[in-house]
């Protein structure tokens, strides 16, 4: 029987709220510190994402870049099993993709750690713009 001391006050909000709802997911997801808090900076020549990893170094994060999202992640633990010998990697505990407003210049992108906030300076890609093709004939 629950008491009062051991009730988990999301299992009673999960009644109250729609479980598929993403906006109450995610509220439940960052309170129960599945992802860190992500502040993002936006000028016109780049994007700047600060992510909040207290207690982590750079080692436990993986980073990934796309032309226009970029993917943090919780590095997981290798685990070796000492009976069959065989490693297994665990799923990340958190994973936030950002999708970003423009296409990033991948080559000059840079991350760096300090204090237990990730930096990532990522800057805008060259603009293309439209050109117009000459038709032969």
């Amino acid at each position: 029987m629950n008491t009062l001391m051991n009730i988990d006050p999301w299992s009673i909000l999960d009644d109250l709220f729609d479980a598929n709802s993403h906006a109450f997911r995610n509220m439940r997801a960052r309170a129960t510190g599945r992802f860190p808090p992500v502040n993002v900076f936006l000028d016109d020549d780049a994007v700047i994402i600060d992510v909040e990893l207290p207690g982590k170094s750079a080692k436990d994060v993986d980073l990934s870049l796309e032309p226009q999202a970029v993917s943090i992640a919780d590095r997981p633990a290798v685990t070796a099993d000492s009976e069959t010998g065989k490693t297994a990697e665990a799923r990340p505990a958190w994973s936030r993709r950002l999708e970003l407003p423009f296409r990033v210049d991948a080559d000059k992108a840079n991350a760096k750690f300090t204090n237990g906030i990730l930096r990532i300076e990522l800057p805008r890609a060259e603009k293309t713009g439209i050109r117009r093709i000459a038709i032969a004939g």
